[in-house]
Order: structure tokens, then sequence, then C-alpha cells
């Protein structure tokens, strides 16, 4: 399905604000990778993003971008093969609320999980669901500045059975971008390889 322009440039700013902390992409082959890497973004940034649907926009809190192949040495397969997405996208728009967003997940990360679309997607829900959020941010009214090691230390004692390394923090100019949890193949969570967290000093989070 073809992506809209709009869309298509916010998947590409989006790429580039991960790339200090992602390796290179290359086309890859079906199953072979080595764990999953989700990315929830935080949707008071990520929907604020020009190009989003107005659905995004009326979605608080963290919303997910995507479950994506990654390798252990820093590089991620894409765009694995030409099969159809599924038959029914709209069903996964109350976790990722964009319909474009969710058919550029299909074609560039989903063909590279040899799940097929519906087993694709019910991986990415049950990701979804297995990264409890923090009251202190899912509570959030105002404003507030955090250093990365308080945030990640709030999403460890939220998740204790996440260990050290296997959640990361994201952000762009000193703002809240994403958090993101590695799992192996068989969704347990696991220690992220060759990723790194935000390295600012403090990190606003704006209420959603």
């Amino acid at each position: 399905m073809p992506l809209r322009k709009p869309l298509l440039a916010l998947a590409m700013l989006i790429s580039i604000c991960l790339a200090p902390a992602l390796g290179a992409q290359q086309k890859g082959q079906p199953g072979k990778f080595d764990f999953y890497l989700m990315n929830l973004s935080w949707s008071p940034e990520f929907c604020a993003i020009r190009g989003t649907s107005p659905e995004c926009k009326a979605h608080p809190g963290f919303i997910l971008h995507g479950l994506w192949p990654q390798n252990n040495d820093g590089t991620y397969p894409v765009f694995c093969s030409d099969e159809a997405g599924p038959a029914n996208p709209q069903q996964n728009l109350d976790i990722t609320p964009d319909l474009s967003l969710l058919e550029h997940e299909w074609a560039k990360h989903g063909t590279c999980s040899a799940l097929g679309p519906q087993g694709f997607f019910a991986l990415e829900r049950q990701a979804f669901h297995a990264l409890r959020v923090p009251s202190q941010i899912s509570g959030l009214t105002q404003q507030i500045s955090m250093r990365p090691d308080q945030i990640l230390g709030l999403f460890y004692a939220a998740n204790p059975g996440f260990p050290q390394g296997s959640i990361v923090l994201s952000c762009g100019h000193n703002q809240l971008t994403a958090m993101e949890a590695c799992f192996s193949k068989d969704l347990h969570p696991i220690a992220c390889q060759n990723l790194r967290s935000c390295r600012a000093n403090a990190v606003q989070i704006t209420p959603p």
C-alpha cells in the first residue's frame, strides 16, 4: 500500500533521530535476525509532527511505533519481502493510531519477521502490553524534568521481569520521544545489543 508523503517524511525524520543509537539498515531475509526492538513513542511529541493523523493526535500516552527485527552487530533488516499486509489493519489503530504508519511498519519491518501479517501484529500487541508504564508517567498532569537514569529506574521498578539493559530511553532536543524494550524472538525481555539511551543531563516530559 502506498505511504502518504507526510508519513514518509515522518518516518525519515524518526530514522534520523534514532541514527546514533541504531546501526545500518540492510535488505534482509524473513526470519534472519537476532532480536526484536519495540519502540513506544510518546504521543505528545510523536503526534505533534506534521503529517500524523487526527487519530494519532487524540491518543494520549505511549503509542506503539513498531516492533523491529534487529541484529546483535547493530544492523537491522528491512523490506524483506513483498508479502501483503493484514486484511484489516484498522483493528490495530488502538495501539498504533495511524493507518499509514501501520502500513509502513508492516512493509519495512513486519515482512522480516517471517510470521505473516496476523502473527506479526499479534506479537506487536503482546509486546505492547508486556511493558508497564510507571504511574508517575502515565498519570502525568504537568510537564516535569528528570534525568534519563531516573526515568529508566521507574520503568525497571514497574517491570521487575526486565533485566538491566533491556529498556532504552530516546530523546530529542531534551524531550522524551520514546521508550524502547528488547525482546527475544519468543518475546522474552533481554538486554539490548548495540543500543544506547539518551545522554541528556535532563529530559522534559510533556503531559499527554
